[in-house]
Parts: C-alpha cells; structure tokens; sequence
C-alpha cells in the first residue's frame, strides 16, 4: 500500500491500462480493423515517460504498457498491473468479467507488481445469477491476492443492461445512472469475504450533477459522496470515467470531503492529448504541457483534502490492517511502518 501511495499516504495514481479507449480511436484513424501493436504501445510508453513524475503508482496493462514501458518506469513508483479482459460477455441478463487469458495474480506477484487492479461490472438489480457469478468472480481474486500476499485494488462500474436507453459497450459513464445503484454494489464487495484493499470508485453522480464542494447546492450532492465512504470501508479513490478535467476536479473535492484517499485517472488526464493521435509530437506535448499541468493541481488539490489511506479506521498503529478473527483467508497484516 505504501508503495503505491506519497509518502503522506495519499495515492496520486495514473491509469495506462485502458484497453478500448486507446485503440478504438486508433483503428479509426489508421483505417484498419485493429488497432497496430505498435501504436497503442508507443502511445502508453509515451504516458509513463511525460506522466509518471507526477504520480505515486501507475496501472499498466500486460499486453502493451508492462512490456513497453516497464523499464521506463521509476523504481521509486508504484506498480498496479491490471488482471481483468477489457473483452467481456455481454448477455441479455448482465455482463460477465474474466481474467486475461493465461494471466494471473500469481503472475503480477513475479514480475514485480505492487498490487493486482480488477474492474468488475456489476448492477445489484441484474440477473441474480449474473450478480452471482461476478461475486464469485471476484473473490476469487481476492482469495488469490490474499494467498500470494499482494494487495487487491478493486474498481466497480455501473453499466446500462440491455433494456436501458443509454446501452453501449463503450467505457463511458452512463448519464442517467442511478446512486443507489453504486452504493448498493459497493456495500456488496465491502464483504470480507471479497478481500478488497482499496475500492477504485466512480462518482455516484453524473458528472454533470456534481456542482463541487462549495458550490450552489452542493451539501445535497455530498450526502451521496459520504454515503459511499461510509459503504466502502477502507481506503478508496475515484476514478475519472472519461468525464472533462474540470468535472473530474469538482467530482474530487467532495470525494476528499468524505474521506478519499486520492485518485487512479486515466482519460481526464491523457485525453485532451491523445486526440491529437497520430501527431506524436502534438500528443507528447500535450502530455508534458496542460496533461501534467492539470495532474500538478489535482495534487494541490489532493495534498490539501484528501485522507491518508492509513488513517482510515480499518487500519491500527502504524498502518496494521485490522481485520475480525473470522476472516478466514485473509492476512492480518502486521508490521507496516516499523
């Protein structure tokens, strides 16, 4: 945990790991079929490179991020390497997540990981058998990470089932989401028995409904965000689902105001230059310039608000994680600051 994190505790995380997001747009502009190796491999190669001096740990992929850019990566940043497929099954009754073929938590301990991430979509009103199926999905991970002694960074999507208006396949937010849904899935894998170490949470709010902490009308919206730090439990930090920086930036303030650790972003940070592709040099300046430019007032922003994962109640002295006698499989982690 410590390793992801500043040295205050507060994590200042970039995601590289996203998969359709880069090469969608890619394949587009080339005119092919798939996205060229090469191309979404230099183009996350290039995120590490311009971005990693700004953050504390960076999620990467094993297919273009890990052997790209692993060596460009500082041994003073924390390494997330992400264990889910981005290709999931989508049914009529709810989508269900699996690993990356031939990949394993196993795996990310070897190479020299610091912590498995794992998006799991789910909807607390799908299928019960879907709901099912991805709870057992889950905390097989969590078992996993338990057994080879590595954190589990665990992030949740709500996504629009096949009946809804919004229904897409894209990793885009839904605008008409409802709240209860999000917290309603994070109460479910705030359970023991799933082994989450740190919750990687969307806003329970559209974007466009989160007015910022000080704002008109923003005591309302927060009574949602303190909603979700209570459900989660334990460390946790939002993630942007490619929503503009300056609604990532307000969505921040009342994250922190209910006890957040920080963030893991990808798109609010990167995508302004990346839709300069295939201009390399654009992209790379885009990177070094307002990407690095906006990640240092996040930081400002997470220095002065944002809570120490520590600190949070499910941790003793010195950042031991304290957990009930019952929790069979996992560690009680002991030691941590000595």
């Amino acid at each position: 945990m410590r390793r992801m994190a500043d040295a205050s505790g507060r994590f200042k995380m970039t995601a590289v790991d996203q998969r359709p997001p880069i090469k969608n747009p890619i394949k587009t502009k080339r005119g092919t079929s798939e996205a060229p190796w090469e191309d979404v491999a230099i183009f996350k190669e290039m995120l590490i490179e311009e971005l990693q001096g700004e953050s504390s740990a960076m999620l990467l992929d094993p297919h273009y991020a890990y052997p790209r850019g692993v060596t460009k990566l500082q041994a003073s940043r924390g390494l997330i390497v992400t264990l889910e497929d981005s290709i999931f099954r989508e049914t009529p009754a709810g989508r269900f997540s699996s690993a990356i073929d031939d990949w394993s938590v196993e795996k990310i301990k070897r190479i020299g990981g610091d912590a498995v991430k794992v998006l799991t979509w789910y909807r607390p009103d799908a299928d019960p058998a879907v709901c099912q199926a991805q709870q057992d999905f889950t905390q097989r991970v969590g078992e996993a990470c338990a057994r080879y002694d590595i954190p589990f960074v665990f992030e949740l999507l709500v996504y629009p089932l096949a009946a809804d208006q919004e229904q897409t396949r894209d990793y885009v937010e839904m605008k008409s989401k409802y709240p209860q849904l999000v917290l309603d899935s994070v109460r479910t894998f705030a359970d023991l028995k799933f082994g989450v170490d740190l919750f990687k949470l969307e806003s329970p709010l559209a974007a466009a409904d989160v007015p910022g902490v000080g704002a008109p009308g923003w005591e309302e919206a927060q009574r949602w965000f303190d909603a979700l730090g209570a459900a989660a439990g334990r460390p946790w930090v939002m993630l942007s689902a490619g929503v503009g920086m300056g609604e990532f930036h307000r969505i921040l303030t009342h994250a922190y105001h209910a006890g957040a650790s920080g963030y893991l972003a990808g798109r609010a940070i990167w995508s302004k230059a990346f839709a300069h592709f295939p201009d390399w040099q654009a992209i790379r300046g885009g990177l070094h310039g307002e990407a690095c430019d906006y990640m240092r007032a996040l930081n400002v922003l997470t220095d002065s608000s944002a809570s120490s994962w520590s600190a949070h109640s499910c941790y003793g002295p010195g950042g031991a994680r304290v957990e009930p006698a019952d929790a069979s499989f996992r560690h009680v982690y002991q030691g941590f600051g000595d």
